[in-house]
C-alpha cells in the first residue's frame, strides 16, 4: 500500500506556470494612456522650467559684467555716483550676512527646541496642539504682516531705532515655522527602536535625545536650517520698513542703517532707467543668487557627509 504522505510525481506533459501565463499582457489601450501620461507630465515640468531658465539666463546676461570684477566684492558705494559704474557690494553682502547671522543665532535653538518638545513631549497635550496651530499660522504670516508687527512692537512700543536687528526680527517670524517644521519632521523620521533600546538601558530621556536621536537627525535638520536660510535672505519687506539704507560698509546691526542686496537692488530700482544704476542692480541679483546657491550646496555637501557617516 502507498503511503498517503508520499509526493505524487508530477507528469511529464505538466505546464509549469510562467510569467507569461500567470500575467495577462498589457494591452494597447493601457500603452497608451500610459505614453500620453508621460507626454503630459514631461511637458509640464518643461513648462515650468521655462520661467525658471528664463529668469536666470536674464541675471547672468546682465549681472555676469559687474561681478566678474574685483572692485565690486571689495568695495562699498561710498563718494560713488549714480551714474557711475563704479563701486561694489561689499557693504549690502556684509549686511546681508550679518542680518541672517542674528536671525539664525535667535531662531535655530527656538526652532529645535519646539520642534523636540513637539515630538518627544507634547503627545496628546493640550499645549502641544496649541503650539502646533500657531506654527502653521506663522508659517501662512505674509513678510510685509511681520514686518509691521516688529516696526510695532521694536520702534513703536519699545522706542528702538530701526536698524538690522528690527530686520533679523521680522526675520525670525519668517525662518521659525520653516526651522520648526523640518527639524520636527527629521526627529518624526528616527527609528522608535533606537528610544526604546536607549530606555531599556536605562539612559535618560533627556540624554537619549541629546546622543541618540539628534545625531541621528542632524543632516536633515542642517540641511533644512540651511534652505530656510536661503529662504529669508532675498525677502525685501522687512527692509524697506525696518531700516534705512546705507552706502558704506556697517558691521553693527544695531545701528540706524544698514545696507543689504535685496535693499541695495530697491534704491538702483528706485534711481531709473540709467544705464549705471540698471547694471548695479542685476549684478546685486546675481551677487544675492549665488550666495543662495552656494548655501545649497553647502547644504547638500552637509547632509551627504553626514549620512555617509551614519
Amino acid at each position: 500500500m502507498s503511503n498517503a504522505n508520499t509526493p505524487v510525481a508530477a507528469s511529464p506533459d505538466a505546464k509549469v506556470p510562467t510569467a507569461e501565463t500567470t500575467f495577462t499582457p498589457i494591452s494597447k489601450s493601457r500603452r497608451s494612456a500610459d505614453k500620453f501620461a508621460g507626454v503630459i507630465i514631461y511637458a509640464t515640468m518643461a513648462m515650468a522650467l521655462i520661467p525658471l531658465i528664463w529668469v536666470l539666463f536674464s541675471v547672468v546676461q546682465h549681472g555676469l559684467p559687474m561681478i566678474l570684477s574685483a572692485e565690486w566684492w571689495t568695495r562699498s558705494q561710498l563718494g560713488i555716483t549714480v551714474s557711475s559704474e563704479s563701486g561694489g557690494v561689499a557693504h549690502a553682502v556684509i549686511g546681508t550676512l550679518v542680518q541672517a547671522l542674528v536671525t539664525c543665532i535667535v531662531t535655530i535653538p527656538i526652532g529645535i527646541f519646539v520642534a523636540i518638545y513637539l515630538v518627544e513631549y507634547a503627545k496628546g497635550s493640550k499645549l502641544g496642539s496649541v503650539t502646533t496651530f500657531m506654527v502653521d499660522i506663522l508659517s501662512g504670516v505674509p513678510s510685509i504682516v511681520a514686518s509691521l508687527f516688529i516696526y510695532s512692537m521694536w520702534v513703536v512700543m519699545f522706542g528702538m531705532n530701526r536698524s538690522g536687528v528690527a530686520v533679523s526680527l521680522a526675520l525670525v517670524l519668517l525662518m521659525l515655522p520653516l526651522v520648526i517644521r523640518n527639524t520636527e519632521e527629521m526627529l518624526r523620521v528616527v527609528p522608535a527602536d533606537l528610544r526604546e533600546a536607549s530606555y531599556a538601558l536605562g539612559v535618560p530621556k533627556w540624554k537619549t535625545i541629546v546622543r541618540i536621536v539628534l545625531p541621528t537627525a542632524l543632516s536633515g535638520i542642517v540641511t533644512g536650517i540651511m534652505l530656510a536660510v536661503a529662504r529669508v535672505m532675498g525677502e525685501s519687506a522687512p527692509m524697506l520698513i525696518l531700516v534705512a539704507t546705507s552706502r558704506i560698509i556697517t558691521w553693527n546691526p544695531l545701528g540706524q542703517s544698514q545696507s543689504s542686496l535685496p535693499l541695495f537692488m530697491l534704491d538702483m530700482y528706485k534711481v531709473g532707467d540709467t544705464g549705471a544704476a540698471q547694471a548695479k542692480m542685476w549684478g546685486a541679483a546675481l551677487t544675492l543668487v549665488l550666495i543662495i546657491t552656494l548655501i545649497n550646496i553647502a547644504a547638500r555637501l552637509i547632509s551627504a557627509k553626514y549620512s555617509v557617516k551614519q
